[in-house]
């Protein structure tokens, strides 16, 4: 599998991609409208239909910092073969399907960052890795969770005090339409951030194949093909994940999810515009219990909340143990 593609076989190894990006954005749709759903604001049947929207149209706002990063940032793009794609992206659907039937919400982004580091190793050692775009990438792990921590909190603390004349009925009714604006907002930094990593992907392989010549760079029917593959996958929904965001974490009311989407949508948006592949399902996380937090300590369940950290932190050792193995058993017969 080494080998220059053929025209069906690349088609096909594309369409894996696309499959993952799909899969992402099941898989992530909780993310999108968890606390939208939560909080009653919205049926989840339009729930995703708004969040899928404002998912696909996203690359109408951003750069395509983030599928740089995943092209080129992680791995070295000039020792990638279709085997090495493959084999990433099985580790990465492979876990996202494990975390998905078991309601945890993992990241799909570091899922994929792990396949690729784990068949890069396979292929060529650490001389595979550029190792300052890996640790860019795993120091947001712990920084995007923190960072939508404290935005949520600092949100609810500046609302409750410009709010604290209103009856409780006027702020709930008020936060009821503003939560559409901060659903909407979140929508689109989890599309620009998330679809983008397919992008690098997608490119990367047919920079290997020699389709774009000497510059790294993504096809325009790239971006739309992964916006869309992303936005319909949204569209199916992830119901078990919106369960366990939505209400199992922290009870929300619709102030509470307004701050939470706006702070996880502001640090998406920051990570975004640097090219850093954030996990929007760690900063989401972060900004909800950050929610919870502020009302008071207890209101989060935090035996839950440490449950959740233990699936980040070895979903990318568990995605590169797959990915590793899948391009072994690739490489059986050659």
């Amino acid at each position: 599998m080494d080998v220059a593609l053929s025209f069906p076989l690349l088609a096909g190894l594309i369409a894996v991609a696309l499959f993952f990006d799909f899969l992402n954005g099941l898989h992530d749709a909780a993310n999108s409208i968890a606390t939208i759903v939560s909080t009653r604001v919205l049926r989840p049947q339009y729930a995703v239909l708004w969040a899928a929207f404002f998912n696909f149209i996203a690359f109408l706002f951003f750069g395509l910092h983030v599928a740089e990063t995943l092209g080129t940032g992680i791995i070295d793009p000039h020792i990638v073969t279709p085997r090495l794609i493959f084999a990433a992206l099985m580790g990465a659907i492979i876990w996202n399907i494990v975390t998905w039937v078991f309601g945890i919400p993992s990241s799909s982004s570091h899922a994929l960052v792990g396949g690729l580091v784990g068949a890069g190793l396979v292929r060529a050692g650490g001389d595979a890795i550029v190792w300052t775009g890996l640790i860019k990438t795993v120091g947001a792990i712990f920084m995007s969770p923190m960072i939508g921590f404290f935005l949520a909190l600092l949100l609810v603390i500046i609302v409750s005090w410009t709010f604290v004349r209103q009856t409780p009925f006027a702020v709930d009714s008020t936060f009821r339409n503003l939560q559409f604006v901060s659903a909407s907002l979140y929508s689109l930094g989890h599309g620009g951030n998330d679809a983008q990593k397919t992008m690098g992907i997608i490119a990367v392989l047919l920079f290997s194949q020699g389709h774009l010549g000497t510059e790294f760079s993504v096809p325009f029917w790239v971006v739309i093909s992964c916006q869309s593959a992303m936005a319909l996958g949204t569209l199916f929904g992830g119901w078990r994940i919106v369960h366990t965001m939505g209400s199992k974490i922290t009870r929300l009311n619709p102030m509470q999810g307004f701050c939470a989407e706006t702070g996880g949508a502001l640090t998406l948006f920051g990570a975004t515009w640097l090219g850093i592949p954030v996990s929007t399902t760690h900063t989401i996380t972060g900004a909800i219990i950050g929610v919870g937090a502020a009302r008071r300590v207890s209101a989060v369940r935090w035996g839950l909340a440490g449950n959740i950290l233990i699936a980040w932190l070895i979903t990318m050792p568990a995605a590169a143990l797959i990915s590793a193995l899948f391009y072994l058993l690739a490489g059986v017969g050659n």
